[in-house]
């Protein structure tokens, strides 16, 4: 069973009550537009890190975290890329691989509003955390945090706050 932490869209900063909310978390997934190295390495001396740079992350970031990751949770494959759409409306190279990779979750940041959605069509769950930092059109700050659990995924829970 783990604990996840996923959040996206910080731009540089991080609210400590987003640090609060994942204390219980086993590790943390950030979903692209970190906004520099110090933000990503802030975060991995909280939980061990996993991340894709965003449109707005510079060479240090890039160097540092892939376009896409691919991995296995528990039973779970998940794809997380920074921008991806969503069901119906997924950009063609997250398309693409979600079709040859069929994960169980597809992760995607960019558009700054909080979605969870179940794609029947690709048999998998979207989730964009909205935008966790200071920085857009957002006026609320969001992330979710839940478990996966072999092939279960259950326990989601949204921080919201009011920039």
């Amino acid at each position: 069973m783990r604990h996840i932490g996923l959040l996206s869209d910080t731009h540089g900063s991080i609210n400590h009550r987003i640090i609060d909310f994942f204390s219980n978390c086993d590790e943390i997934w950030h979903a692209g537009d970190i906004g520099n190295i110090e933000t990503a390495d802030l975060l991995k001396k909280i939980k061990p890190l996993k991340a894709v740079y965003g449109n707005i992350d510079g060479t240090e970031v890039r160097s540092s975290y892939p376009k896409n990751q691919i991995f296995y949770c528990a039973d779970i494959k998940v794809f997380m890329t920074h921008i991806g759409g969503y069901p119906g409306h997924y950009e063609r190279e997250a398309r693409q691989l979600i079709q040859s990779e069929r994960p169980g979750i597809f992760i995607s940041g960019h558009s700054h509003i909080l979605k969870v959605m179940y794609d029947k069509k690709y048999e998998l769950l979207h989730i964009n955390p909205g935008a966790a930092g200071n920085s857009g059109f957002h006026n609320v700050i969001t992330c979710v945090r839940f478990v996966i659990d072999g092939k279960d995924i259950r326990d989601m829970e949204v921080f919201e706050k009011q920039r």
